[in-house]
């Protein structure tokens, strides 16, 4: 009577004895499973619950930066549509003045590329997903609302052309003042956060990507601190003709480009580049397009036209490339 009483006593939480064990032992149902069990289930739970990001590893991404990537995206989709549109069929389509439609088809380009990119952010649940995305948008937003604020008296609203150049230059530069001042207030919000343990590494960027990618960003981070900073001396390194606003508004997506794959190299993750892998691709293709339809426009046999060639397919390469070698990695995500 007394070993049943005390066998009676497992359920309840007590002292498990030798026999309760050997039936735990065997998978039947004795106190091993149900003390064991529910523990492990509460502490897997615990760790990809919304807490979330802290069992992930990283900081917890804002609600502000997935949905000021959507507008950026949704903006980006259809004026980039736009100016590449007009760029194709040989018109000049630009906020300022322009010396031709290659330029604005250009910037127009790079804003249809990165599209696919942005609208991924929404997936990210942590900072450090997006952040090689985000920070380089950071440039472009600010960096084109300066020089729009910089060459205010080149402004199509400012030389009097034709009404709808007028309308669309003012447009311009609302927007951007709106999504530069966003992009602050998120970044604000975003650093302001908790920031717990990071995760480690999961797929390290190969060794011999290394080099690749530390040249390819210093390329587009060199022209483009040229092309902003003295834009008169580095535009001959344009092998066409450029304005000194078109200048500097390609010299903010080249430096953009160019912090985008110098962050993807100090992140050393495939896990933290996701976003950035789309857009990579994305622009250099758009860029390809224009540039092929508008050939003629560039002086291919040129020293600067043979570095575009290499640094657009630079572009394409280390996209499709880490998009490959990602897709060989099973990734946790949040």
């Amino acid at each position: 009577m007394s070993e049943a009483s005390e066998g009676a006593e497992v359920p309840g939480g007590g002292a498990a004895p030798a026999g309760g064990q050997a039936d735990g032992d065997g998978g039947g149902p004795g106190a091993g499973a149900s003390t064991t069990e529910p523990v492990n289930a509460a502490g897997s739970a615990g760790s990809a619950g919304p807490a979330g990001s802290a069992g992930f590893g990283g900081r917890e991404l804002a609600p502000g930066v997935p949905m000021l990537a959507s507008a950026v995206a949704v903006i980006s989709l259809l004026v980039g549509a736009l100016l590449v549109a007009m760029s194709l069929t040989g018109h000049a389509f630009s906020p300022w003045q322009t010396s031709g439609p290659l330029s604005p088809g250009l910037i127009g380009a790079a804003m249809l590329g990165v599209t696919p990119g942005l609208f991924a952010i929404g997936r990210a649940r942590v900072w450090e997903e997006v952040r090689t995305l985000v920070l380089p948008l950071a440039v472009v937003l600010l960096g084109l609302l300066a020089v729009s604020l910089l060459h205010a008296d080149k402004l199509q609203a400012a030389k009097g052309g034709s009404l709808v150049l007028v309308l669309f230059s003012l447009g311009w530069v609302a927007v951007l003042g709106l999504l530069g001042l966003s992009t602050v207030v998120c970044l604000a919000r975003q650093y302001a956060t908790s920031a717990p343990l990071f995760r480690e590494r999961t797929a390290p960027l190969p060794g011999w990507s290394k080099p690749f990618l530390a040249l390819l960003g210093s390329a587009w981070c060199g022209i483009g601190a040229g092309l902003l900073a003295v834009p008169g001396f580095w535009a001959a390194f344009v092998p066409w003709d450029v304005t000194r606003p078109d200048a500097q508004a390609l010299g903010v997506w080249a430096v953009s480009l160019g912090t985008g794959v110098l962050g993807a190299l100090a992140e050393d993750d495939l896990a933290r580049t996701r976003p950035a892998l789309l857009a990579l691709p994305g622009v250099a293709v758009a860029l390809a397009v224009v540039l092929g339809v508008r050939a003629a426009d560039v002086d291919w046999a040129s020293g600067p036209g043979l570095s575009l060639i290499t640094m657009v397919g630079g572009l394409l390469l280390a996209g499709l490339v880490g998009r490959r070698l990602l897709s060989r990695h099973p990734l946790p995500r949040p």
